[in-house]
């Protein structure tokens, strides 16, 4: 059996208590309690707050189904970071910090599940290649594990996202059996899984024992561009992804896609680096000449792409933050421009994903999910619990979102 819920996470224009409130009177059964840096701050929520939050609670229908111990919490504009395979002990020490005061809270609130997720591999993990990430992962799950008492109901949820270490449902199914605990289990986020699993079903089938709790948001086809580091061993697939080539030594980066390639530079490339330019595309057999834009003729303000192109980014794994930063505007201008026919360059939203499916979380029924066959195939193979639909990208229509979703969603529960 499954019963809907819903995420504060997509309510944080509202006070906490008021975002109760709101889930209640949409008519979830469940509220997925989500900590938030000026919402629901674990570091300054008191025991009298958290007693007012079981008051509320207790006087409503709804119930609080899970504590999310916020991805975004430490830093926005470098979520996940740090995280539990952070090469810095004082790192991931913050993030077992942070769960455990999940745990303290869903104790005093008598809730059942608290959830998190891996982290990505990122720069430092690439400079330091001598460190298992997955032995430190593994390692803080462990100390997280050790703050659970005997007499406590309570299970610790690992979440696979679209290009973090644990992504598909395999890796996270993988990563609970190395752990070996039954207080250990997955998360699964229907969105994610959906930008993940070529065989989205089975796949939803295969982990559904092993799942405690859903994450419900829709998602569409997008336009899969692999951003990457050049390097003399590229093997490039463009039947599965178009990509962005980095070079460090320059700072640039090439567009290959077979349409429009286009190299992005500072400075005019010279004949050995325009060489290189011709080897790559012609390794995936474009004939086609590049275009060259000159980086700084490239719009670098605000748009409103803006979400869009920062749920991107910050899946990309193995690069830095100024990296990845850097490649914005050449992202915002394949957004904004045309080409001689009058066709965007890139005419869907851009994805990191082992799919093509975007990561970027749609209003339940605004996109290409089929909810009916997914929670079949959960409830099928053994699935019973809360599907909490989860819109961070939708705040600021709250209103529409808690509505519309409901609205979906109750045919299939």
């Amino acid at each position: 059996m499954i019963k809907l819920s819903y995420s504060t996470f997509g309510l944080t224009n509202l006070g906490f208590l008021d975002s109760i409130e709101a889930v209640d009177k949409a008519g979830y059964p469940g509220i997925e309690l989500s900590f938030h840096r000026d919402q629901f701050n674990p570091f300054n929520i008191t025991d009298d707050d958290l007693a007012a939050v079981k008051k509320r609670l207790e006087g409503l229908r709804v119930k609080a189904a899970c504590v999310s111990t916020a991805s975004h919490f430490f830093t926005p504009s470098r979520p996940h970071e740090p995280s539990l395979m952070s090469p810095d002990l004082a790192g991931r020490k913050r993030r077992i910090n942070l769960v455990r005061r999940g745990i303290d809270v869903a104790r005093k609130l008598g809730v059942s599940l608290v959830t998190f997720g891996s982290g990505f591999i990122r720069d430092e993990h690439v400079a330091n290649p001598s460190v298992n990430p997955r032995e430190l992962l593994v390692d803080s799950i462990h100390q997280c594990l050790k703050s659970l008492r005997d007499d406590d109901d309570i299970t610790l949820l690992i979440e696979p996202e679209p290009g973090m270490y644990i992504e598909t449902l395999e890796q996270g199914i993988s990563l609970v059996k190395e752990v070996g605990s039954p207080r250990f289990q997955l998360h699964l986020d229907l969105c994610h899984n959906y930008c993940s699993e070529d065989h989205y079903l089975e796949a939803l089938a295969k982990a559904a024992p092993h799942a405690k709790f859903l994450h419900v948001s829709d998602a569409r086809e997008g336009y899969n561009l692999k951003l990457i580091k050049m390097a003399d061993n590229l093997k490039l697939d463009l039947s599965f992804a178009h990509y962005l080539i980095y070079f460090p030594e320059y700072a640039d980066y090439l567009l290959v896609d077979r349409d429009h390639p286009i190299y992005f530079y500072d400075e005019a490339p010279g004949v050995q680096q325009k060489k290189r330019i011709e080897s790559i595309l012609g390794s995936v057999n474009i004939s086609r000449p590049p275009a060259f834009v000159d980086y700084n003729s490239l719009f670098a303000g605000a748009t409103p792409f803006d979400d869009e192109i920062f749920t991107y980014s910050i899946s990309v794994p193995g690069l830095s933050y100024d990296v990845l930063e850097r490649a914005r505007p050449i992202l915002i201008y394949l957004r904004t421009t045309k080409d001689a026919s009058g066709k965007l360059l890139m005419d869907k939203m851009v994805a990191n994903t082992l799919t093509g499916i975007v990561h970027f979380h749609e209003i339940p029924g605004e996109g290409t999910m089929n909810f009916a066959a997914s929670f079949k195939a959960l409830t099928d193979s053994g699935y019973s619990g809360y599907a909490s639909v989860e819109l961070y990208h939708h705040v600021a229509s709250w209103e529409k979102a808690l509505k519309d979703s409901y609205k979906h969603l109750s045919q299939f529960v």
